[in-house]
């Protein structure tokens, strides 16, 4: 899958990010169980996603391979507001224009620095400041 990596189920970390299905997941928690006499350790992850909050379970063999999202962040210049989307000018590359989609709770105005994070090709806004 383009923008991924691939580890091993051990090698994850709470609060880290994998790949389920195509989409991106936060873990939030990990729990591992013995080998048995037929099978190998085994490990349960609980996952939310990172765009729409929906929570599952992962279930697989501590030594299965998983793919990670290559996650980019960043920091950005709110320009104006049009509708639902937010556009906003990245600091990292002046003269980059880049369009988001709104996000709910948080207090964005033209002018103002926004925090973004980007997995899989689709973003969001994590931080206003």
């Amino acid at each position: 899958m383009p923008g991924t990596t691939r580890v091993e189920i051990r090698t994850l970390k709470v609060g880290r990010y994998c790949c389920v299905d195509d989409k991106a997941y936060r873990i939030n928690s990990i729990s591992k169980s013995k080998p048995g006499k037929h099978g190998a350790a085994k490990a349960r992850l609980d996952l939310t996603d990172i765009f729409g909050g929906q929570k599952i379970s992962h279930v697989g063999s501590v030594t299965d391979s998983i793919n990670v999202p290559l996650i980019e962040k960043g920091a950005a210049m709110v320009t104006h507001i049009e509708g639902e989307e937010v556009h906003a000018m990245d600091m990292r590359e002046p003269n980059s224009m880049m369009i988001l989609p709104m996000e709910e709770g948080l207090s964005i105005e033209a002018g103002k620095e926004i925090m973004w994070m980007e997995a899989l090709g689709r973003f969001k806004i994590v931080r206003d400041h």
